[in-house]
Formats: C-alpha cells, structure tokens, sequence
C-alpha cells in the first residue's frame, strides 16, 4: 500500500516522498490506518520494520497549530540512542509543520539543555523512562494535555528495570489518552501493562521473527576453549567486511576484546552502557562515518542503533536470548540487501545451543572451519596480483620510471619484483595466530577416551532404571548414548561415566532436571568420600549400555548364595 493512499496532509506527504518512502511496510500499512482513527494499539514487531514512522506519522498528522503551548505526544525509548534516532527522524517527517517542535530528553546529556527545550515550545518529546521521570519530579516536563503516549521497544525496557519508571509515568498524564505500545515479544509483564493502561487495544502482529533473516547467510565455526579471539581475528581477515558489528554479552568482554583487536592492528571501537554520552556519540560517529570499521558492543547498547551498509554481524558471544540474536543478525542484511552472520562457539553446551537458535529461527546456520593460514596466504597472494595488475593500468610518474631503470641497471626485473611481492605478503601475513588447529573431535569412552564418574542423588529407593538414567542424560546433553558407560544404582544415589572432556557439561547440562520425576543433582563423583557402605541388596544394580539397549550384569556374591540358602 502507498503511502499517497492514506488522507494525510500535504505537508506530511512531502515529507514523506524527500525521504524516498513510497510503499508502506507491513507494520506500518496495519497500525497507521488504526491510530488515525483514536485506537489504542499493541504492535507485535522486530526493529528494523519501520516503527518510528508507524506510531509518528499519524501523531503528526493530529498535532495542530493550536497545539503549540503544550506537550501533546510522549514517546518513551530503552535507550538514549533509540530516543535520539526516534527523535531525527520524526523531525524528519515534520520539517514541513512548523509548530511542530520535538525534544529529546535522556540519561548522560545536559539537564539545563533539555529544560530550556522544554520551557521553549517543545511539544513532542522523545525520552528514556528515568529522564522523563526526572523532569516531571523537578516539574520542568508538564504531561497535563497530553493526548497519546507511546512505549516503544517495551519489552526492552522492561528488562531494563523500568516498570516501576514507567508506571510512575503513566500515573501522571490524563487518564482519557491513545496508548500505544511497541515490542518484539509479549511476556506476562507486558500483558499486565496492556491490560491495565490501554483501553480496548487492537493487536497489530507481524510476521514471526524468522522471516527476517531469509536474506542473511549464517555461519557457524566452533573452536576450543580459550581462542575465540584468535578465530575471530582469521575471520576478519578471510572476509574483510567494510562494516562489521560484533556482539558480546558483557562489558567487561566488550573493552578487553576492543583492546586486543585494536593492538593486532584493526580499527575497532566499543560502545557499553558504562560509557558517558560525549564518549557514545563520538564511537557512533567514527563508525557511521567508516573511520572506524568495526563496532563491538553489548545488547542494550546497541539497541536502536540504525547503521546502514554493514556487512558482517559476528557473534563472539551467543546471546542469552532467542530473540535478541534476530536482532543482532538484523543489523546487516537492510533494505533487501544481503548479509553475513558468523557465530563463535566454544564447547558442546554453546554448539547445542546453536542448534536451538537454528531451529528458533527455523534458518539455515552453516557449519565452516576456521581459514587456515595456508588459505589466508592464498588470497593475500590473489589479492596483491589483482593490486599489481591495476598498478599496470595507471599512468606512472617520471621520477617511477627514472627509478625503475636504475634499479633494472642492477637487478633483474623477476628478482625485484619477487622481493616486492614478498614484502607485501610478508606485511599482510604478519603476527597472524597460528591456528591450524583442526576442529576438535569429541571422544566417546569406546575410542579410549579418559573417563570419569558423575554422581545422581536418585537410586534403588527411587525407582531409578538405567534407560530412565540415559535417557535422562541424552535429552539434556544432546550426547550420543554410546558416549556414557557403566551406570552403577545403588539405593540412595546412581554413578555414570562420563567422558572427561564432557564432566562439567554434563553436571551444567543436568542442572534442574528430573528423572522419573524426581528432580535431581548431578556432581562430580569423589572416588574416596562417595564410596558406600555395605547397602541392603548386595552390590549396586550395574548395566553397561550396548550401542541401543543394555545387559544386564548377573548379580554375584552374597545375595545371590542368601537366595541359593532359601
């Protein structure tokens, strides 16, 4: 649907047709249509659909001269990132409603700033939940008149801790207003504020999260422990992405990777919540301008942050939730364009958890090796041929040829430009991690792999049977069953061994499970401290598991002779 279809004002549809919007996205065809007629609105969306212009188009196109005097529309954002973005570009769509003033008020700026905007005509304001709230306590932010308030990215906020802000918000502002209410999911927290603040709400909801990584390819390359780093940096330099954001999920790991791959010599900066704004601003500008090529940052940091053009998205940490990784692999891939998504995984805990963001996502994620160096040599070496090639083409200076015939006077032609070639690759291979290291095999007890037990606190008394046992463990560790050997049940508790490499997964792995409906522990079996006295019923029930099934080891010893007694 054209925009030109809707009964909207001149002045908004100039606006509209400079920026080079046409056609309506789907949120925006389903929500625009509903808020011009008064309705409050749930909208059920990924970033990157076209929000912003969803709920602010028809905010401006009610917004009149006689409104001046008086803040009629509040937009509340997670972060002060989104707030700005949100805030350029409705005065985007307003540049042609001159009455229209829109302020943005968050966290990290100028408190004096902000109050002079306000005092100063602003009638629109886009802000963090803590700001607003801050204005209203000092009284410098009057909501009195306000007619529609928007939350967007509400899920967002919430688990930001901002409900109570937010609550304390929609306290203070006229019961009779539209409420309208953006987020990716719809968690009971949400439902809770759409149930108590918004009044018959119509639920707009658009394709589900998977639709938007069609046109990403995503990749998958699994490493040992300790040389993620080491990975990520042979992947810059497979790859070299113009524009690449890499994501990791604390702070701490945000600076510490930012340090490193700046001194091996990539231009990289971070961006975290602990940062001040003057510090923000400055990243985004050098990346937004390509001074900068690479951008590490954490979730909250980066959401909101509309970049155009990059190439590469590099997970270095999962994320610690499904839906966040949608919008990290969103942020390339725009427009219709295509992308890259590359995900670094250490053990088998992050490798199933892949494979659950792949079935999450219902996409494709392929599995790649790491480039070795052999293979980085070889496009250096493509690379400086195409490079001297060039060269070839382009007019070369007197003072160049004057020098190339003196040289030829001493060298030969082959000797010289084999040694240039060879400086070139030398540069371009130069502190490269040596990374020839071939993905590691895990190994099951019957290719001799070391072994160790695990101790369940279910045994005998519990009813426990080896399949209840294995089964249990196979569907936690998504391990093969020939992976696990004996399984010793004695009456209060039940030992497996387990591959070494595997021990502490499996114990993480089995962390609040229940077998045969019991909720059990999983701990490291301590060979002297766990050892049993001597129990009723003889030795413990043993099965060995065979490639599908078990046998049954005879019970030996003294139980067997009571029973031959009686």
């Amino acid at each position: 649907m054209q925009f030109q279809e809707l009964n909207l004002s001149q002045p908004i549809l100039k606006a509209i047709a400079q920026l080079g919007f046409t056609e309506m996205t789907p949120i925006q065809e389903k929500t625009i249509p509903l808020l011009l007629e008064g309705k409050d609105v749930i909208g059920k969306s990924n970033t990157g659909t076209g929000k912003t212009a969803a709920f602010s188009i028809p905010i401006l196109e009610q917004m009149q001269p006689e409104d001046s005097d008086h803040v009629c529309a509040l937009i509340l954002c997670p972060t002060r990132e989104l707030a700005m973005q949100a805030c350029d570009e409705i005065r985007k769509f307003a540049r042609y409603k001159k009455h229209i003033r829109p302020a943005a008020v968050y966290g990290g700026a100028s408190m004096d700033r902000q109050i002079y905007q306000l005092k100063n005509g602003a009638n629109l304001v886009v802000g963090t939940p803590g700001r607003v709230l801050d204005h209203l306590h000092r009284r410098t932010l009057k909501l009195d008149q306000l007619k529609t308030i928007v939350l967007d990215e509400a899920d967002e906020m919430l688990n930001m801790g901002f409900r109570e802000d937010i609550e304390s918000v929609l306290a203070q502002i006229p019961v009779q207003r539209q409420t309208v209410l953006f987020s990716a999911t719809m968690p009971p927290a949400i439902l809770a504020i759409t149930n108590q603040y918004q009044h018959e709400p119509v639920l707009v909801e658009i394709q589900s999260a998977h639709r938007t990584v069609d046109t990403i390819a995503q990749y998958c390359v699994s490493v040992p422990m300790g040389r993620k780093t080491d990975a990520l940096h042979l992947l810059l330099l497979a790859h070299k992405p113009n524009s690449a954001m890499i994501f990791c999920n604390t702070k701490k790991m945000v600076d510490e990777l930012t340090e490193v791959l700046c001194q091996r010599g990539f231009p990289a900066v971070g961006l975290h919540g602990d940062m001040k704004q003057l510090q923000r601003t400055q990243v985004m500008n050098g990346f937004k301008s390509g001074r900068n090529t690479i951008l590490i940052a954490t979730d909250v940091a980066a959401r909101g942050i509309d970049v155009k053009g990059v190439d590469a998205v590099f997970n270095y940490d999962l994320p610690q939730d499904h839906e966040y990784y949608i919008h990290r692999i969103g942020r390339t891939g725009r427009a219709g364009k295509t992308g890259t998504a590359f995900n670094i995984v250490s053990g088998r805990k992050q490798e199933i958890e892949m494979r659950v963001i792949s079935q999450y996502t219902k996409a494709e994620i392929t599995e790649i090796p790491v480039p070795t160096a052999k293979e980085l040599r070889s496009m250096a070496v493509e690379q400086e041929r195409e490079k001297l090639l060039a060269l070839t083409q382009t007019t070369p200076s007197v003072e160049a040829v004057q020098l190339a015939n003196m040289l030829l006077e001493q060298a030969d032609a082959q000797t010289m430009l084999t040694a240039l070639i060879t400086q070139q690759l030398d540069i371009a291979m130069k502190d490269l991690p040596t990374f020839d290291v071939p993905r590691p095999i895990r190994k099951g007890r019957k290719t001799g792999a070391k072994t160790v037990r695990v101790r369940i606190n279910a045994g005998r008394k519990d009813r426990m049977a080896p399949n209840f046992i294995l089964g249990a463990l196979v569907e936690a560790t998504g391990m093969s069953g020939s992976d696990f050997g004996k399984i010793d049940i004695h009456d209060q508790y039940t030992t497996v061994e387990v591959p070494a490499a595997e021990s502490d997964f499996v114990i993480d792995a089995m962390h609040g499970s229940k077998i045969n409906g019991k909720a059990v522990a999983v701990r490291q079996y301590d060979e002297r401290g766990d050892k049993p006295k001597r129990e009723s019923g003889g030795r413990p029930h043993q099965r060995r598991s065979s490639r599908h099934g078990y046998t049954q080891k005879p019970r030996t010893g003294s139980y067997n002779r009571k029973r031959r007694k009686g």
